[in-house]
């Protein structure tokens, strides 16, 4: 823990965050045109969903970063609760509506590829009810955050939720093992390897890096903007009380 609170410093954090910052944002855009130019133009045409199934190279990042969003809360608010980091609450705040955004993002491209798929926008199966709960428990976690005055009772608040609803992530990742659902097993990552074709495969992954590029980014733009709020709120008590 003595690394990690080296970057207790909001002064160093600001400056480590400006230097990633930039590139972050580079591979995101060199990532996310690559991705596209060959989801659209290289990749194949499914043999049976057809051109639809171009939809997966933003559906399963987005779905993916949606889990690791809310694991980032959930550890973040464990490392806020138990060793009172001072960046830690600041990262599960700046995430949440990262994470919600993303969880949005696969249920909307989720029923646009149902619909011509399975013949309805929406079922009750596993998977998606789960998803859909996982975008609840980003909107609780915010709606808490703003629930209280007091910003240390918020930040414990919602944290205690995150780490409670963290029992939702696993469910998500194995609910198509362990219930009768119309998503399909896992495909990408599988103990005997991935059974989609590389032409396939190399897309999704380079588009799963520009997911996770732009997370990045935006996080630090989040958290450097929070810090500096921090800062001048300070200051401003300062003023009124000095007054």
């Amino acid at each position: 823990m003595a690394d990690l609170h080296r970057f207790a410093n909001p002064t160093r954090f600001l400056k480590l965050a400006g230097l990633i910052q930039p590139w972050a944002l580079a591979v995101f855009l060199i990532s996310a045109t690559v991705g596209l130019y060959m989801a659209f133009f290289t990749a194949p045409a499914d043999y049976q969903q057809g051109e639809s199934a171009r939809i997966m190279y933003v559906h399963v990042p987005a779905s993916w970063m949606s889990m690791f969003c809310y694991t980032v809360m959930a550890v973040a608010s464990a490392v806020s609760l138990i060793w009172k980091h001072p960046l830690a609450d600041v990262s599960a705040r700046a995430t949440a509506p990262i994470g919600a955004a993303f969880t949005f993002l696969a249920l909307a491209t989720g029923s646009l590829w149902g619909k011509p798929m399975w013949g309805t926008w929406w079922v009750w199966d596993a998977r998606l009810t789960s998803v859909l709960v996982l975008l609840f428990l980003h909107i609780g976690y915010m709606a808490l955050q703003g629930a209280f005055d007091d910003r240390v009772r918020a930040a414990k608040a919602s944290a205690i939720l995150a780490l409670v609803g963290f029992v939702n992530v696993p469910i998500i990742k194995f609910s198509v093992d362990w219930w009768n659902t119309l998503h399909q097993p896992a495909s990408v990552v599988k103990m005997s390897g991935s059974s989609i074709h590389p032409s396939m495969l190399w897309p999704l992954l380079i588009m799963a890096i520009a997911f996770k590029a732009y997370y990045v980014w935006v996080l630090l733009v989040r958290m450097r903007q929070e810090l500096v709020a921090n800062k001048v709120r300070i200051l401003r008590l300062k003023q009124v009380h000095g007054g």
